[in-house]
Formats: structure tokens, C-alpha cells, sequence
């Protein structure tokens, strides 16, 4: 599996319920994973430092970035919930090393008592009167 598959999927919404103005800095500070205050900080010095394009750019990301719902997450937390569920049945149900071994040493005990069978004179008898 490669490190792409093992990744969960993240997208970025704005946080309806976060919001002060359109909920970008809440979208934002839960997808980078930073705190929602300091995201906000940042946020108004750069309003201080570039107001046009400040504003510009808040202005296109409330119309671009879709909102999110507080229903679609927890949707998504019961499905990783139920994902992880199913996981833990699956260990609990794959049988132990040990079991492995023992059914192999069994197999392969059979597979002994066949091959000594078949390469036996008895072998050949037991063909001959078949074919009678």
C-alpha cells in the first residue's frame, strides 16, 4: 500500500460553525491543523499589511471554497468510526501464528502420509485391482 493510499482524505471547507465572517481562517486553521486563534491573527495582519488584496483574496476564497457542514462531519467521523470497527473484527478474527503453524505441520503431515501412499508397491496393487 502506498503512503498516498494510507493517507486519509482532507479537503478544505470553510467552517460554518467556526465562522465570524465567512469561516476561512476556521476552514483553514482545521485543515493545517493550526489553532483557529492564530490563524486569525495572522489573518488580520495580513488585512493590516495588504488590505486590498487582503480582502480580494478573503472575498474569492468565501465564494470558492465550499461551506461545511456540521451533518457532512458527522457523517465522516461515523464512517471512520465504523472504518475502524471493521478493522478491529478483522484482527480479532485472523488466526494466530501459532494456529498458522499448526495447521501447516498438519497439512504437511498428510501430505507425507499421500506421498509414502503413492510411491508404495500397495499404491500400485490397489491400481491394478481398480483396473480389474
Amino acid at each position: 500500500m502506498s503512503t498516498f493510499a494510507g493517507t486519509p482524505e482532507r479537503r478544505l471547507y470553510r467552517d460554518k460553525d467556526k465562522a465570524v465572517l465567512g469561516g476561512v481562517c476556521a476552514g483553514l486553521a482545521d485543515y493545517l491543523g493550526f489553532n483557529l486563534k492564530v490563524t486569525r491573527l495572522l489573518a488580520f495582519i495580513t488585512f493590516l499589511c495588504a488590505m486590498p488584496f487582503a480582502i480580494i483574496g478573503y472575498l474569492a476564497a468565501v465564494f470558492l471554497i465550499p461551506p461545511s457542514s456540521s451533518r457532512a462531519k458527522a457523517r465522516a467521523d461515523y464512517e471512520e468510526l465504523r472504518k475502524e470497527q471493521l478493522r478491529e473484527e478483522i484482527r480479532r478474527a485472523k488466526p494466530g501464528i501459532d494456529e498458522i503453524r499448526r495447521r501447516y505441520k498438519s497439512m504437511d503431515q498428510r501430505l507425507a502420509r499421500i506421498e509414502k501412499y503413492v510411491t508404495s508397491s500397495r499404491y500400485e496393487l490397489d491400481q491394478k485391482l481398480r483396473g480389474l
